[in-house]
């Protein structure tokens, strides 16, 4: 990895109720587990929109629909012992297929790229924050987990 460069990713925050899709990780240096909504890296000459688009398909063979920008973030991190700098545009999304919602976990797999050097299955499920604390996992990018308070309280006051 470059670390004198700024990775610029697309993220999705699917969501059911309160809870997000999010794959599970570890970092073995920090010996800690931490989730992150899917999405991957922007290709050079990629649209942000166009790129979650794509990581969703290539990680799920999904298509998705009715995607809107939420907001930008920026993410300075440590992970496995190394330095990392992203840009985080935060998309809201849905499944096309609707029956998605309804399981309760997805397999999926990363193909070999940023961090990962050969194909690796994983598995995506729907976790609440609540659910994410219970578990100790914390939710990266960092930032994301009081975003996620604000959309449930903006949506808390739509419904009053």
């Amino acid at each position: 990895m470059d670390k004198d460069r700024i990775r610029p990713i697309a993220i999705c925050l699917f969501r059911r109720g309160r809870r997000v899709l999010v794959a599970e990780g570890y970092d073995a240096v920090k010996g800690n587990y931490y989730c992150r909504p899917l999405g991957g890296g922007i290709e050079f000459g990629e649209h942000s929109r166009d790129a979650v688009r794509r990581e969703i398909r290539e990680e799920l063979g999904a298509e998705i629909e009715r995607v809107e920008l939420l907001c930008v973030l920026e993410n300075i991190f440590v992970y496995e012992g190394e330095p990392g700098h992203e840009v985080v545009f935060v998309y809201d999304a849905e499944f096309t297929d609707k029956d998605i919602y309804g399981r309760d976990e997805i397999q999926g797999h990363e193909i070999p790229g940023y961090r990962v050097e050969t194909d690796t299955g994983f598995t995506a499920r729907w976790l609440s924050p609540a659910e994410m604390q219970d578990r100790h996992m914390r939710l990266v990018p960092e930032g994301l987990i009081e975003f996620l308070h604000v959309l449930d309280e903006r949506r808390a006051g739509e419904a009053d």
